[in-house]
């Protein structure tokens, strides 16, 4: 059996031959086949090495998720370069700090669009950064800037390279060579640049795809942001890998979401929690048609069993699956099996998935160990030293248990985990418990300074519409769950969380509040 292709460029070439007229993406009026697609993403490398771009080379994107997004990444690939992916909630000294840190020669970044110019921004914030090809794209139709590539000037651009040109530098890119530079999300620290292969993104894309029965009839809404692995590699690649319909959405918004569904007929929906729990809320989800829908997959530090419960049941997915991955594991770790019960899907985040291999260490700590884990942080071998092993295991900084079939839970981080009165308490554990209160929609939990017990626990609680749960609701239900020392001293409400990108809840922003408060 011939092996897949180890690099995008080749895998490009297998999808456009194996799907041909089938759509690859569509994004509004933007319908492009696999075979048109190709098309594309040739014109733009073209265009990539008439700007002389080389093999190696960096370039950041700076956009929202559209049909652009997904040629612009194939294309950065298929002249050999290396992506990376700017998180779209960066202020441009964020952004600025990422491309100098690359030394990045080229840059997609979005038009001006809502009273925001990104490229203006970028070059008031940093007047010393170079970069020697900034293209534009377009959002919903916007301008462009001046000194500045527009989309549309791309194809004129091409004229001066060669298609066969394109195609004998793509042949050239090697399966060792980097793909991206994915930032891990410095929610813990100043971010870190994770540095993935060809041959390690497309392995993660395909085992994923595998697990979550991905196919060519699938048609997938891909509403997790394009710069983060979840988006990028279990969207992009994913769909890249089985040829699955790429359907970008590019804001968050649920009845757009389910608009959506309804209109195209998705089967695949991914995301954080927080996506299922906000489509089960919203008033208009009773009128939407969304039985189209096929397959689930979530993950997050921790998934409330309630909201697991409630997928299965109210919004009738057939396949509901948890997972786990870090940006330094390429986005992938562990995966439920479609095939596995109800009771490990809702409490597991799977086992291993590809050929990574999980243990735990003495402190609970989890292990992963595969062909797939980083090469390493971009110019930091101390941090790489700290993470990596020298048995080649990556220590992930979560704590979980495996049960005996090698399923994994992750019970919480290390960093956030409390000594209250000399114990260790999980948060993950204290909003579980949270999570099957009635009127509860979100929680979160940290620890804070207490004179006598050294840290007591603080709920962060969101109700559901219409609920007038009070904090001795909350604390009176965690008393009937948990351990004494585990149950939160004090409730606040809040109308929202706040939650990064990825869909993780920014814990350090809440206690920053919480310091500044006390």
């Amino acid at each position: 059996m011939t092996p897949p292709p180890q690099t995008t460029p080749l895998a490009l070439h297998d999808a456009a031959r194996a799907f041909g007229d089938a759509p690859a993406v569509v994004d509004g009026a933007v319908v492009l086949s696999w075979a048109q697609l190709l098309d594309s993403v040739r014109e733009t490398a073209r265009a990539l090495l008439a700007r002389g771009i080389a093999t190696g080379d960096r370039i950041g994107i700076w956009a929202p998720n559209t049909h652009h997004w997904v040629t612009a990444v194939l294309a950065t690939h298929y002249v050999g370069a290396v992506i990376v992916p700017l998180n779209t909630r960066y202020v441009a000294d964020e952004a600025a700090d990422v491309l100098a840190r690359v030394d990045a020669k080229a840059l997609f970044i979005a038009g001006p669009f809502l009273g925001r110019d990104r490229l203006a921004e970028l070059r008031a914030a940093a007047p010393d950064l170079t970069i020697e090809t900034a293209i534009v794209i377009p959002v919903d139709g916007a301008g462009t800037n001046e000194d500045a590539i527009a989309w549309a000037e791309l194809p004129k651009l091409a004229e001066a390279v060669s298609v066969e040109a394109a195609i004998a530098r793509a042949e050239s890119i090697s399966p060792e060579d980097l793909s991206d530079i994915l930032f891990t999300s410095g929610t813990t620290g100043r971010s870190k640049g994770t540095l993935i292969a060809h041959r390690q993104a497309l392995a993660g894309a395909r085992a994923w795809s595998e697990c979550a029965t991905l196919n060519s009839e699938d048609r997938y809404l891909v509403v997790p942001p394009f710069f983060h692995n979840f988006g990028y590699k279990a969207g992009i690649l994913a769909c890249l890998v089985t040829g699955a319909t790429i359907v970008p959405q590019a804001t968050f918004d649920v009845p757009e979401m389910m608009r959506l569904v309804q209109e195209h007929r998705i089967t695949v929906l991914t995301g954080p929690p927080t996506i299922y729990q906000t489509i089960l809320e919203h008033p208009a989800r009773l009128e939407a048609d969304l039985t189209s829908l096929r397959v689930a997959v979530t993950g997050a530090a921790t998934v409330p069993v309630v909201l697991i419960e409630r997928m299965r049941d109210e919004l009738r997915f057939d396949v509901v699956l948890t997972a786990y991955g870090l940006s330094e594991s390429g986005g992938f770790g562990t995966m439920c099996r479609a095939e596995d019960d109800a009771e490990t899907i809702a409490n597991t985040c799977g086992r291993a998935i590809g050929d990574f291999e999980i243990k735990l260490a003495d402190n609970g700590e989890v292990l992963i160990r595969g062909s797939q884990v980083m090469l390493g942080y971009l110019d930091d071998p101390q941090a790489t030293a700290d993470t990596i092993d020298a048995d080649g295991w990556l220590h992930t900084g979560d704590v979980g248990t495996l049960n005996e079939r090698g399923y994994l839970k992750i019970t919480d981080r290390l960093k956030d985990m409390y000594i209250s009165g000399g114990f260790n308490v999980y948060p993950a554990e204290v909003e579980q418990a949270l999570a099957r209160l009635d009127g509860v929609a979100e929680t979160a939990v940290i620890g804070v300074p207490d004179e006598r017990m050294g840290e007591v626990g603080k709920a962060f609680v969101v109700r559901r519409t219409g609920s007038a749960l009070t904090a001795e609701d909350v604390v009176a239900h965690a008393k009937t769950l948990l351990a004494n020392f585990k149950v939160p001293r004090t409730v606040e409400f809040r109308d929202q969380l706040p939650y990064s990108a990825a869909g993780k809840v920014l814990k350090r922003q809440l206690r920053d509040v919480s310091e500044e408060t006390a």
